[in-house]
């Protein structure tokens, strides 16, 4: 007895078992089938730019922008370190001379020179750009500003032979020089930031974008007065898409390097000029904007500039104009005579 009750209890057993195998094919049988799992798109995040220069870089560059002040009397050709500038603001410093404000992010000069003073209007840019500010004197209203402590900035009246030294090859005031290094100890001391906390302004066509203006200009010529020693040319050359500058018929290159200054984009904006002095400093108009020429890929466009926060932007129609990727040289040139006087160009 005890053995037929042992057989039905497992063939019970089996058969619940087998019973459950059953229903569960049934119920996978009837049930929809699970989707699968869709892949997911691979985003490539893309290589951040530099601010000034739109060039791609491996790593965001954080550094500050340095602003120096560059001699462009004959005296002080050919100058050191305008090469490695992002963009070069060119204006007029007395009469008809004008100086150079050469705006460093992307990459930094060994040493920059010759340094010259300052103007309050380029004080007013290093403000703008966010810039440690390097000058060698100043105009009574750049001192002013200087010393009430508005911008951080070093300049060789006080650290003349120290941070700031004279090369033996030209005389005073053309023969002041600074070193990279002397310009990171002078912002050290002033116990400033050193990174870059600010907006860029400017936008750049990327590698996909292409801008062909309708009229060429691949000979550019911008004049101050009537003094050919400061003539700028620019020759683009369509197999690198860079303008090549010369000044007076000689090609600028950097005096250490032996560099050929060249740059992507030239932008000449036409300001308000007014004679201040005896000595022709000039009060120059860098807020309310203008007439201006965009030259770029061997042609040019006739737009406007304004003023964002300080800083100078081409625009058309109401929109910021796309630079090309590279360095940008910026004329500032007086609404007396105006850009038409100023400016010539031929295909």
């Amino acid at each position: 007895m005890k053995k037929w009750l042992f057989i039905f209890i497992s063939l019970f057993v089996l058969l619940a078992i087998a019973g459950g195998f059953w229903l569960m094919k049934k119920e996978d049988a009837t049930s929809p089938p699970t989707p699968p799992t869709p892949e997911q798109p691979v985003v490539e995040k893309a290589l951040p730019t530099t601010p000034f220069t739109g060039e791609l870089m491996d790593l965001t560059p954080t550094g500050r922008p340095v602003m120096a002040v560059v001699n462009n009397h004959p005296d002080a050709r050919p100058q050191t370190g305008l090469a490695k500038a992002d963009i070069v603001f060119e204006m007029v410093a007395e009469f008809n001379i004008t100086r150079f404000v050469a705006l460093y992010q992307s990459e930094y000069p060994n040493k920059v020179g010759p340094i010259r003073s300052a103007r309050d209007y380029f004080v007013e840019l290093a403000m703008a750009y966010d810039a440690f500010f390097v000058a060698h004197g100043y105009s009574p209203d750049a001192r002013e500003m200087l010393e009430s402590g508005i911008i951080d900035h070093v300049n060789g009246m006080q650290y003349d032979g120290t941070l700031f030294q004279r090369s033996t090859d030209r005389v005073a005031p053309h023969n002041s020089y600074i070193t990279m290094e002397n310009i990171t100890k002078a912002m050290n001391n002033a116990q400033t930031s050193t990174e870059y906390t600010g907006q860029s302004p400017y936008y750049f066509y990327d590698s996909t974008e292409n801008d062909k203006l309708k009229e060429q200009a691949l000979s550019i010529r911008v004049e101050y007065g009537t003094n050919k020693l400061f003539y700028s040319d620019f020759l683009y050359d369509s197999e690198s898409q860079l303008y090549s500058r010369s000044v007076n018929g000689i090609v600028m290159t950097d005096k250490e390097t032996l560099e050929t200054i060249k740059v992507s984009n030239v932008l000449v904006f036409e300001a308000h000029h007014e004679t201040i002095d005896s000595k022709g400093r000039q009060s120059i108009d860098l807020s309310s904007g203008g007439e201006a020429l965009l030259f770029q890929a061997g042609g040019v466009r006739e737009v406007k500039w304004n003023s964002v926060n300080g800083m100078l932007v081409p625009f058309l129609d109401g929109e910021v104009v796309k630079l090309m990727p590279g360095k940008t040289w910026i004329h500032i040139v007086p609404t007396d005579p105006g850009i038409e006087q100023s400016v010539s160009y031929t295909p």
